[in-house]
């Protein structure tokens, strides 16, 4: 392929791919750098640690069917609508699950739920290919509770200006917020096991903790002790290869800049338990270390110090601005 396309491997940064050991090895024999897709990884973790379970299984299919009656009936659908206009609720229509699609398994209870009141009274006046009861809306809610946080983060990471960064914090928030009630919540267990399963290589993946260590809005804040050591002392082995002649050279305007250019500040996102969590982690590990000695090490740990960007904020965008302010770092940005 990359013969047909005259692709030299040198200007392949990375290749993103599913979780098909089939292509995993193609690319590892190729000597190619490859990352998986974090949004097909968060399918098999949702498939694994909630759709698998008989009860929850049962429910979904239960809905499914609800939903393909209206779907594969205009007539009642059209009663439905006229069910929801005496009812004052927004004509909506119920959402059918796809099965290479997590999400819309989110969706499709989020549609019933909406509609609730006017499914009730069409099931009391005309046949239903099925129904639901009290437990069973009950789970259903529940179940849409514990999706919320896999939603918002599908948002997150199919967003234009996602990258490899996100990937650590996204997955150090999800499993804090699992472990939070999972001694009581069957469901949040086996998500939690879901989640630790697939993700468990993480933080072993070079390509994954640099650029979330030199992401200013994460930096070494989500990793653990351990890992922060090691993931500095890589970076700093990068930086000591790399030429200095920007350190050598008096940088323009240098000598004026007393903190770090920010970007305009953004629009405030709407709170939710995954942001809060994200605060949380962050708060943390708000520490000041010691600085080492050498130029690369006083460079990144004048980096490290520094309080993260706000995570509505354009990483690229920093480095832009704060080039002259980090000429050794931005380069590896």
């Amino acid at each position: 392929m990359l013969q047909w396309w005259c692709l030299d491997k040198k200007r392949i940064h990375v290749v993103l791919l599913d979780n098909g050991r089939n292509r995993s090895k193609a690319l590892c024999e190729s000597n190619l750098p490859s990352l998986p897709c974090m949004a097909h990884t968060l399918q098999l973790v949702v498939n694994e640690g909630l759709l698998s379970q008989r009860s929850i299984t049962d429910v979904v299919a239960t809905a499914r069917k609800i939903v393909g009656h209206f779907k594969h009936s205009t007539l009642a659908y059209s009663r439905l609508h006229d069910i929801q206009a005496q009812l004052g609720q927004p004509s909506k229509r119920l959402q059918q699950d796809v099965s290479t699609r997590w999400d819309s398994t989110y969706f499709m209870p989020q549609s019933l739920v909406e509609q609730r009141r006017a499914l009730g009274a069409y099931a009391a006046e005309h046949d239903l290919s099925a129904t639901l009861n009290a437990h069973q809306w009950g789970l259903i809610e529940n179940v849409m509770s514990l999706l919320t946080p896999f939603e918002e983060l599908t948002k997150e990471i199919t967003f234009c200006t996602a990258t490899a960064a996100d990937v650590i914090p996204a997955i150090t928030a999800l499993k804090r917020l699992l472990e939070k009630g999972a001694d009581t919540d069957r469901g949040k267990t086996t998500l939690l096991e879901a989640v630790q399963r697939r993700f468990s290589k993480i933080e072993r993946q070079p390509l994954y903790t640099l650029a979330t260590v030199i992401d200013p809005r994460y930096k070494n804040h989500y990793f653990s002790a351990e890992v922060k050591d090691q993931v500095k002392q890589v970076l700093l082995a990068m930086l000591e290869g790399q030429t200095r002649h920007a350190l050598d050279e008096p940088v323009a305007g240098a000598s004026a800049v007393h903190g770090l250019v920010t970007e305009a500040p953004s629009a405030k996102k709407p709170c939710s338990l995954l942001l809060s969590v994200h605060d949380e982690i962050l708060k943390e590990n708000a520490e000041v270390e010691q600085l080492l000695a050498s130029p690369s090490s006083v460079q990144v740990q004048s980096y490290l110090s520094e309080l993260p960007s706000s995570r509505s904020k354009n990483a690229l965008a920093y480095w832009r601005i704060n080039k002259d302010h980090f000429p050794v770092l931005a380069p590896l940005a």
